[in-house]
């Protein structure tokens, strides 16, 4: 996992925040498992607890979240995995996000 929290990362992060307060929310630059530069800030995962989301259907909640985050998805974001639940289903879950999967897009597949 990377270590690296640019602009983009914190200003992520800071929108998220904001329109959810007191709720979990984790952001994770996954830039590095793909064919990018180093520090690159394209590939993230976003996962929000919140009781907001209750009475939502999944579509309805990335909606949600892809209209906040318009400006970054225009900005160079490439990819945004969205893991959204009520804190019900994050118990149900064992307060566990699934994992992404490896990248085998690009010269990564050529490689494999």
């Amino acid at each position: 996992m990377s270590d690296y929290h640019g602009p983009l990362h914190k200003q992520i992060e800071a929108k998220l925040a904001e329109a959810f307060p007191g709720d979990t929310c984790q952001v994770i630059n996954e830039s590095h498992s793909h064919s990018v530069p180093a520090n690159s800030e394209t590939h993230f995962k976003v996962t929000l607890v919140s009781a907001s989301f209750a009475g939502q259907f999944k579509v309805k909640r990335h909606q949600r979240i892809y209209a906040l985050l318009a400006d970054e998805l225009n900005a160079g974001v490439h990819a945004l995995a969205l893991h959204l639940y009520t804190p019900e289903e994050w118990v149900a879950r064992d307060g566990a996000a699934p994992a992404s999967p490896n990248c085998m897009g690009g010269s990564k597949k050529e490689q494999a």
